[in-house]
């Protein structure tokens, strides 16, 4: 096939990179001539749309001593070469797909080089070869009877309409929501908080569609490979960023598993896992949420916001969500109040430096109001309630929940008030550029309103030794 570098040039007029591009895609011409190249329009599983280069062609492959020719068609995606393309087969009438670790039902295609994909090491010439390499393992297409078909047609048809650019083909439940309100939700991390979160998120229903990132190395393992044996209607577990484009919530899970020896290199640790996220999320994602639930949190909110470069608003750390939750409810516990008590916060860093605050509409619902009005009431009752609370761990499965929480707060815009981490420059005269837990009020564009606390000295210092302490961390990671 003629390879027209001026036609190539007119159709990436919009891509970022473009020239980079036309020079990859010359050394496909010469590796793989036969490939061939057009502009056509893909629908990503959100609805959005875009027009992108694509490559259909095929890789041999050499299986129990036959050759085989394995037709292939790839999506170019405008962020090109920073980001993988989207890679499907493409099987013929006579041709039937093996599912398995590297293939998905619809001729999706799976394969490490595009989950660690990194230009300029990642280029798709290589992508071509570890192909081959894999499905010279386990081939992917077989050759299907005259007596299958019929149904093979069917599923022609389906695939037919991926590969073409229609990727958010959708079951007869999910056709309820094409007004831009269908809630997508992705969790980056399949380890145990990142499962926990899914099936949490699953079970209370604030979502249509919860997709889980794995972005461990190598097969997937444990619960993460018994999600995929035991799929859940709704959730759906990938390692190709592109899953998640659309999504109107994405929770950050993942923490590095180095043997970093000092706090300072387990964080920069953390810092380097996240250059690897951060920009794919804000590339696939980009009016979702960020929410972050990795160690420490309130410094890993401060680096997912400087690296997606989205608003503070749009950038939260779950905080002390989990713990004001429990406060309030020993609070109301210990004063025998018919309803929790919403205006008791934990507050601060998550762990060992948070601490109790009143907010400035202090409301308690119980006769005791004018008792705990008194500060130093106030005090006495938060010390036994914080003594209540030592010892009770964070587990997976309670950070899920608490998750699931901000979740159904943020999808379903209930502007409700939660203790998450969030930008405090500018409050209780802290200068400096760090996330602490306050209480916020949530919607779906993030936190739309800081609430005031009563204005107590000992508590304020507190916030700024804090805020000192993680600025000055800050300030020594590499960004």
């Amino acid at each position: 096939m003629e390879f027209s570098e001026e036609q190539l040039k007119k159709w990436l007029s919009k891509y970022k990179f473009r020239d980079l591009t036309i020079e990859e895609l010359k050394s496909i011409h010469e590796s793989y001539p036969n490939t061939t190249f057009a502009m056509n329009t893909y629908t990503f599983k959100d609805g959005s749309q875009k027009d992108l280069l694509n490559c259909s062609g095929t890789v041999p492959v050499k299986y129990q001593g036959n050759s085989y020719n394995i037709p292939i068609f790839l999506w170019i995606l405008d962020s090109h070469p920073f980001t993988p393309p989207i890679c499907f087969l493409k099987p013929t009438a006579n041709m039937g797909i093996s599912v398995g670790k590297h293939v998905d039902a619809r001729g999706r295609i799976y394969l490490p080089y595009l989950q660690n994909w990194s230009h300029p090491q990642s280029m798709i010439i290589g992508l071509l070869k570890e192909m081959s390499a894999k499905f010279e393992e386990e081939l992917p297409l077989f050759s299907v009877s005259s007596s299958d078909a019929a149904r093979q047609s069917e599923l022609l048809s389906y695939i037919a309409k991926i590969t073409e650019g229609e990727d958010n083909i959708q079951s007869k439940g999910e056709g309820k929501k094409n007004d831009g309100g269908f809630n997508k939700v992705t969790v980056i991390g399949a380890g145990d908080l990142g499962l926990a979160c899914a099936l949490a998120i699953s079970a209370k229903g604030v979502a249509d569609r919860v997709v889980v990132l794995d972005c461990s190395e190598g097969t997937m393992k444990g619960a993460a490979m018994d999600l995929e044996i035991f799929a859940l209607p709704n959730v759906e577990i990938s390692r190709d960023f592109s899953a998640s484009a659309g999504s109107k919530l994405v929770v950050l899970t993942v923490n590095s598993l180095g043997n970093a020896q000092s706090y300072l290199d387990v964080v920069q640790s953390n810092v380097e896992l996240f250059r690897g996220i951060i920009p794919s999320v804000a590339h696939y994602s980009q009016q979702s949420v960020l929410l972050v639930a990795s160690q420490p949190v309130e410094i890993m909110t401060y680096v997912s916001w400087k690296m997606s470069g989205f608003p503070k608003s749009r950038v939260i750390g779950i905080g002390c969500n989990l713990d004001s939750a429990r406060f309030q409810y020993i609070i109301a516990n210990l004063l025998k109040a018919q309803i929790r008590g919403k205006d008791n916060w934990i507050i601060g860093e998550q762990g060992e430096n948070k601490v109790a605050a009143w907010s400035a509409s202090n409301s308690v619902t119980s006769h005791q109001d004018e008792d705990i009005a008194n500060q130093n009431a106030q005090h006495l009752l938060a010390n036994r309630a914080m003594e209540v609370l030592k010892g009770r761990g964070q587990k997976s499965w309670s950070v899920g929940l608490s998750i699931a929480d901000l979740a159904d707060s943020i999808l379903n815009d209930k502007r409700k008030v939660h203790s998450i981490s969030t930008m405090v420059k500018g409050c209780y005269n802290i200068n400096s550029e760090v996330f602490l837990s306050v209480p916020c009020v949530l919607g779906i564009s993030g936190v739309t309103e800081v609430i005031k606390l009563l204005d107590k000295g000992t508590v304020v210092q507190e916030l700024q030794s804090t805020a000192a302490s993680i600025h000055d961390l800050q300030q020594q990671l590499k960004l």
